[in-house]
Parts: structure tokens; sequence; C-alpha cells
């Protein structure tokens, strides 16, 4: 697999600094159709048990989410504490949360039938870290954007990943070509994969 390019900037945490970093746009969709069935307060309940499990897994895997906008959350890997792996730690994670939400939808249909559904963007790249990290304001940029704006574009249940991530962990993972997608400033647009699963381990020699 191909090594990131990483820096620590727990060595100055006063200043900005540029990192290279992998970041990742969790949506939670179906929330509409579940509030239809239940209060208010029960929905609620359903998010933060769903954003608790994605807040557990991240940080099972080295990551931090550094904040829960609506129906989404952002997480990022490689700040504060990079590791050349960042991108692969980013894909066990969105898989881990895929499945936890299926099982977490096992978990309530005995009750409703209420079904929650991720869809998911991570994008690798030179982000801009405000001084001290994830607490102190975290890590914005393009790269960030485009997490963004992958999310979106991902139909419920999939996960989408960027060119550079997919470069970065094509060895270990099996995805196939998306739609490219347009973004608007970019004369061409970005290549995107569709993430399946992990590759089967090759056989011992």
């Amino acid at each position: 697999m191909a090594r990131e390019d990483t820096g620590d900037i727990r060595q100055d945490p006063e200043r900005d600094a540029c990192i290279t970093a992998t970041s990742m746009f969790v949506g939670i969709t179906g929330t509409t159709d579940i509030g239809r069935g239940i209060d208010p307060e029960s929905l609620q309940e359903v998010l933060r048990r769903a954003f608790t499990l994605v807040r557990t897994i991240v940080s099972t895997h080295g990551g931090s989410v550094e904040r829960f906008i609506g129906d989404a959350a952002f997480a990022v890997f490689g700040v504060p504490e990079p590791h050349v792996d960042d991108a692969l730690r980013a894909v066990h994670a969105a898989l881990e949360i895929r499945a936890a939400t299926e099982a977490l939808n096992t978990e309530r249909h005995h009750n409703r039938d209420l079904r929650l559904r991720v869809r998911i963007g991570i994008n690798t790249g030179e982000v801009t870290v405000a001084g001290g990290g994830v607490s102190a304001g975290g890590a914005s940029g393009d790269p960030v954007n485009v997490a963004s704006r992958l999310e979106h574009a991902a139909p419920a249940g999939e996960i989408f990943i960027g060119g550079t991530t997919y470069h970065l962990v094509r060895d270990s993972v099996t995805a196939s070509e998306a739609d490219p997608l347009v973004v608007q400033g970019r004369p061409v647009p970005l290549r995107v994969h569709r993430l399946i699963g992990l590759a089967a381990p090759s056989p011992a020699a």
C-alpha cells in the first residue's frame, strides 16, 4: 500500500499547520420517515445511539469526530496524531459504521419497522489545521469539502471514496468505479470509487 506523508502538529500546537489527513463524512438517512412514526424524543434517542456508534468506531481506528452537523458527522484521521495508514483506518471505520447501523436496525426491528442507513464520503489530502488540532477548530480545506460532496453524492447504504484515498488503499479493498463527481470550479470531474469491502488476504506462499 502507498504511504502517506504526514506531519505531527503537536510539535507546535499554537500555530496553524498543513497536514495530510483523511476526512470522512457520515450522513444518517431515513430519519424523516422514522420521525413520522415515533415521537421526537424517541427519534433523538435513535440518532444519539447512531452517533455514539460513529464516535466509538472512529475513535477505535485512531480518528476523531470533529463535529455533528444535523444528521451528519464529520471525522478526520491524522489530526492531531498522524499515521501512515490513516486512509485505510478511515476505510475500516466506514465499513464498520455501515455494519453497525444495520445491526442497530435489526435490534430495533422487533419494536418498529424503522430503518436507518448511512452514506459515507472519504477523501484524503492536505488540510489546514487550526492551532491545537481537533479541540481548537479542526481541519478545513478543499479535501474536507470534497469528502462532504462525496457523502452527499453517495446513495443510502454506500461509501464513496476519492481518488487519492483509493490510490492509498487499493491493494487492501474491493471497489468499483462510480460516476465522476462534478465540483464547481474544477475543470475536470473527480474520479470516485464505490467501496465494497476489504480485499481477501493473499494466500500464504
